[in-house]
């Protein structure tokens, strides 16, 4: 049986969102730790199955060690990134050929005149803009205050009477 092989559940573009999500990144990140007490530990994730809902977990030390374990990679392996067509030193010579192959001409991206800040970089490549209202879509979006990393922006502003 070892030889017979089974579709994707979801299809290839649910395989790709899983690996997307898993490849190019640690097993877990420390903010995501809640809590350690009692030799459980407790933890936020996200529900992808729910509409991407976070929530906790809380597991006993070592089952969590356990399963933080299987993403370790043994000595001498070297991460998904590193190999294959995306890897770096034959990058562009690589994807030319996978555009080939696929009969898709490269992109064309037009060098914008005036140097852009991240914004209208942002609208330039993707047509939506960071400075609209996410909710409305119709206001432009303010900023109010900036804080430096490590340290909590202040609470909302209190009713004006």
């Amino acid at each position: 049986m070892g030889g017979l092989r089974q579709p994707p559940f979801g299809g290839p573009q649910q395989v790709l969102e899983y690996l997307g999500r898993y490849t190019h990144r640690v097993a877990i990140s420390n903010n995501r730790l809640i809590n350690f007490a009692d030799d459980r530990v407790c933890f936020r994730w996200k529900d992808y199955r729910h509409e991407s809902r976070p929530k906790v977990m809380q597991l006993a030390a070592d089952e969590f060690i356990r399963r933080f374990l299987l993403h370790v990679l043994p000595s001498s392996f070297q991460r998904i990134r590193h190999y294959g067509f995306l890897a770096n030193r034959y990058r562009a010579v690589k994807l030319e050929r996978c555009r080939e192959l696929l009969a898709e001409p490269a992109p064309i991206i037009p060098v914008p005149d005036a140097p852009l800040d991240y914004r209208d970089r942002y609208q330039w490549l993707t047509g939506k803009s960071l400075r609209d209202c996410p909710k409305c879509g119709q206001g432009h979006m303010v900023c109010i205050e900036t804080f430096l990393p490590g340290t909590l922006p202040r609470g909302p502003p209190g009713e004006r009477v």
